[in-house]
């Protein structure tokens, strides 16, 4: 059975190329599925160009989703990657 997780996070910077780029990075070791949910859009967090497609800016509120065996650690190392973007 799969485990499933969210939360929501307020962006410290724009969700331009570095912090998507460090995103996918932080994802990239799990099985599970992780998606960023912005403006009824949502992008999986595997992929560089759909997160930087979201266009969310400094001081948003986007719904990160992690769906598999190990979404709770999923999810914690991609809101640490947000919540830490410069």
């Amino acid at each position: 059975m799969s485990a499933s997780s969210e939360t929501t996070v307020v962006l410290p910077a724009d969700l331009h190329a570095r912090p998507a780029g460090a995103l996918v990075r932080a994802v990239a070791g799990f099985t599970s599925t992780v998606e960023i949910h912005f403006g009824g859009k949502q992008a999986s967090a595997r992929s560089v160009l759909a997160v930087m497609g979201l266009n969310a800016r400094a001081g948003s509120s986007v719904l990160v989703r992690a769906t598999g065996e190990d979404a709770g650690v999923a999810l914690d190392a991609a809101v640490a990657v947000l919540a830490a973007a410069e």
